[in-house]
């Protein structure tokens, strides 16, 4: 029985025993709060449901929670249930109805955690979208850990989940990043404003090499190859970069595309016709403040020219033309001011602000002999992906970007995210999954074939507790699915693999039999309970596009 199998109980026992107090059963909520208690002597799970319904029924808490206990201690899958305080309610498991949670777990495998609440939902998840004119930066890198996961973790719950990259093609730092390059090439310096770094002579001398007469063409021939080729060889790169993080993308949006095909001159016509654009100092200005954000926001600029507002406002309606009920945008530290902006437009755009959610990631440090690590070898001013892979590879740079919430900054300290030992969290998950899967190879090599398990006999505090922790998994995707905080599922694994490796630790509760004894029902109960340990971990880690190791 999992903890949303004893909610149903619950509400269920609940509402008959309202209505055989002649009391309304309408007060109950939906679904009914189920908690694991801080300390196990108080039960297995605890709830507070008679002292939230209890004055809207007509009766006194205490009352209502006793009546409680009174039902559910007739089921058969309740081993006891006490009233505490003014109405708590604690309540123990029968031994069965552990059993049932490890059952659950191994007849849906891989499935076990996935869920329905979000079934028929079509999400457009866009995330990274770093621009093409260097390398991704720690920023990004985190949204391609995170965004991955939660991508992962929407569709889990039965979302459509399409992940989208919108390629900024377009714009004044496409043309810097071009003028950086032909400087690289002529060996001029970088210009002011441009972009430095190892990556640009790179990108210049492999443009060179394919056009050996680059360097002798007119000025604006010159620029325009070296701004195509030069976009085309970074965007590659990046998208190579984040295959090999374990990070791919299902749509890759061109910017450009919008300006190309008309879509920003005909959102701007439509916004103008509908009156939701005003004139003034001859630009054209949406009235965004209107609809929650923090000020109005010119869409053309007064020498005609889109800014870049226009393209958000094309862009969004581009999402909505295609069928996405949900708009998810995953941006940097420095664009706090957009959650105002994007629901801003849906609004102007006749659309549920809503439809439009805005996630802003924190700042990521490397750390190093607790010193910052400022410089990459390859762009110079920042560290990049391929810094943080190099410093400690790619389960290691996912994990430690995924396991905290997105609100707070990250000091990674590479000392610790590269050692063997139990202080290094992802160490300490993937070595739990390595231990029951050694365990499982060495009990093939037994004949727990001819033991019939009985999870009734798993009655010890670790095994309940093991076994409980197992039966949160669902839970846990679920809440983070809809909090979109991915860090949930991180801190859980770390969560079961510490419970596991107190329950394996325990001398007292072998899975395999020592020399020459036979595989008693205990045994097999346990290495059942060891193989459910084992599929839980390695769905958790796969949410999080991280590997489960057999051996380490």
């Amino acid at each position: 029985m999992t903890p949303a199998d004893l909610a149903d109980l619950l509400r269920a026992t609940a509402a008959k025993v309202l209505v055989e107090r002649g009391l309304d059963p309408a007060v109950l909520p939906d679904e009914v709060t189920v908690e694991r208690p801080r300390n196990p002597e108080h039960g297995d799970y605890a709830t507070n449901v008679a002292m939230k319904v209890a004055k809207k029924a007509g009766a006194n808490p205490r009352d209502l929670a006793t009546w409680l206990a009174e039902a559910l201690s007739a089921a058969d899958e309740v081993a006891s249930a006490e009233v505490a305080g003014p109405g708590f309610l604690n309540i123990r498991l029968a031994a069965s109805a552990q059993g049932a949670i490890i059952e659950q777990v191994l007849a849906a495998g891989a499935a076990y955690g996935t869920g329905e609440t979000l079934k028929g939902a079509r999400i457009n998840l866009e995330f990274v979208s770093a621009n093409p004119t260097g390398p991704v930066h720690l920023g990004g890198t985190r949204w391609a850990a995170v965004g991955d996961a939660l991508g992962r973790i929407l569709a889990a719950q039965g979302a459509d989940v399409v992940r989208e990259y919108y390629f900024n093609d377009h714009g004044a730092q496409i043309e810097r990043f071009a003028r950086s390059l032909v400087a690289a090439a002529t060996g001029a310096p970088t210009p002011d404003d441009g972009y430095a770094g190892a990556y640009i002579t790179e990108i210049a001398n492999t443009i060179v090499t394919a056009h050996p007469d680059a360097l002798s063409l007119p000025e604006d021939e010159r620029q325009e190859l070296f701004r195509a080729e030069g976009v085309e060889l970074m965007f590659a790169q990046i998208r190579q970069t984040l295959h090999e993080f374990g990070t791919d993308f299902d749509v890759f949006f061109n910017e450009s595309s919008l300006f190309e095909s008309g879509a920003v001159e005909q959102a701007v016509a439509k916004l103008k016709d509908s009156g939701d654009l005003y004139e003034k100092d001859g630009a054209w200005w949406i009235a965004s403040s209107e609809y929650g954000d923090d000020q109005d926001r010119v869409v053309i600029k007064s020498d005609g020219k889109p800014a870049y507002v226009a393209g958000d406002i094309a862009y969004f309606q581009n999402k909505r033309d295609r069928g996405f009920d949900l708009c998810i945008y995953m941006l940097g530290a420095d664009h706090h001011g957009y959650i105002g902006r994007l629901k801003a437009i849906a609004s102007v755009s006749g659309d549920d602000p809503a439809t439009v959610e805005v996630l802003i990631g924190q700042m990521v440090n490397l750390l190093k002999d607790g010193v910052a690590v400022k410089m990459s070898k390859r762009a110079g001013t920042v560290v990049t992906l391929e810094d943080l892979v190099e410093a400690i590879g790619v389960d290691a740079g996912r994990y430690v970007l995924v396991r905290s919430s997105v609100n707070s900054s990250i000091d990674i300290d590479l000392d610790l995210w590269t050692s063997q030992s139990s202080e290094n969290p992802v160490y300490y998950v993937q070595y739990a999954h390595a231990r029951t899967a050694s365990i499982a190879r060495n009990a093939a090599e037994l004949e727990y074939d001819k033991v019939t398990p009985d999870l009734a006999l798993l009655t010890s505090d670790e095994e309940g507790e093991l076994i409980r922790t197992l039966g949160e998994y669902p839970r846990v995707v679920s809440s983070a699915a809809s909090l979109r905080e991915p860090h949930r599922v991180a801190r859980y694994l770390e969560e079961l693999a510490g419970t596991y490796h107190r329950f394996q630790t325990n001398k007292n509760l072998r899975v395999l039999p020592l020399g020459d004894e036979p595989v008693r029902p205990t045994n097999a109960a346990r290495l059942v309970l060891v193989n459910a340990t084992r599929q839980v971990l390695a769905n958790g880690l796969a949410l999080l596009g991280v590997s489960a190791p057999e051996r380490m």
